[in-house]
C-alpha cells in the first residue's frame, strides 16, 4: 500500500494538492471522484464529499485523514521535511501570513467575484476580503518585489499561493497584472509543477474523449 491514499477529481482544487505531492515526492495512489458518483470510501473519510481529500496511512493500522488544499499542502511540506519546502524561522512570517492570505481573503475575493456578490461600499468590513480590488492589489504588492513567497526561495507556500494565482490567470478570475504573470511563469518551470499538471491534463482529455 502506499503511504498516502489521494481522493480527487482533475477537473478541482486536487490539481494543488497532486502539485504539492510532486513536489515533495510523496508515495501516494489516486483515487478520482466522479462527481455524479462519489465513492463510498470518500465519504467515510470526509463526510462533505469534497475533494481533495488525503488519506495518511501512517503507523500500522492508523490513518491521518487530511482535507482542504492548503492545509494538505502544509502537512506534506510537514511530513516531508527533507524536501525543504518548510519556512526558515526568519521567512515563517511571510509564509504563514501569504498562504493564509491565498486560502481567505484571495480564494472570498475570487469566489465572490465568480458568483457576482457585490459586497455594499459600507460593509466591506464585515467581509474578510474587504473588496476584489483591494485584495488583489495587497498580492501583487507582495509579489513585485520578490521572486517567491518568502524571497528568493520556493517554499510549499507557492504551491498554494501560485495555484490561486496560475488558475486564475487561466480562467480570468485574477487580472494580468506584470507580477502577476511574472510569478506563474517561474512557477510554471518546477519539474513537479509539469509533472502534476501533466498528469491531471491527461485525465482530463480522457475523460472528455469517453464522454
Amino acid at each position: 500500500m502506499a503511504d498516502f491514499t489521494f481522493f480527487t477529481n482533475p477537473m478541482s482544487r486536487g490539481q494543488i494538492a497532486r502539485w504539492a505531492l510532486h513536489e515533495v515526492g510523496a508515495d501516494y495512489e489516486t483515487e478520482l471522484v466522479d462527481f455524479e458518483n462519489r465513492p463510498a470510501s470518500l465519504g467515510q473519510t470526509n463526510p462533505m464529499g469534497k475533494v481533495p481529500t488525503l488519506v495518511h496511512h501512517h503507523d500500522g493500522d492508523h490513518i491521518h485523514v487530511v482535507t482542504e488544499a492548503a492545509a494538505i499542502c502544509h502537512y506534506l511540506a510537514e511530513t516531508h521535511p527533507a524536501a525543504g519546502l518548510l519556512p526558515q524561522e526568519h521567512e515563517k512570517a511571510d509564509y504563514f501570513r501569504f498562504f493564509f492570505f491565498a486560502a481567505g481573503p484571495v480564494e472570498q475575493a475570487v469566489t465572490a467575484k465568480a458568483m457576482g456578490w457585490e459586497v455594499p461600499a459600507d460593509r466591506t468590513g464585515m467581509a474578510g476580503f474587504g473588496s476584489y480590488d483591494k485584495t488583489m492589489d495587497g498580492l501583487e504588492r507582495m509579489l513585485a518585489d520578490r521572486n517567491f513567497v518568502c524571497g528568493d526561495r520556493f517554499t510549499m507556500a507557492d504551491v498554494y499561493v501560485g495555484s490561486q494565482v496560475d488558475w486564475g490567470l487561466q480562467f480570468g478570475s485574477i487580472p494580468e497584472r506584470p507580477a502577476f504573470t511574472a510569478y506563474a511563469d517561474r512557477l510554471r518551470e518546477r519539474a513537479a509543477y509539469r509533472e502534476a499538471k501533466a498528469i491531471d491534463m491527461k485525465l482530463i482529455a480522457e475523460a472528455q474523449n469517453n464522454g
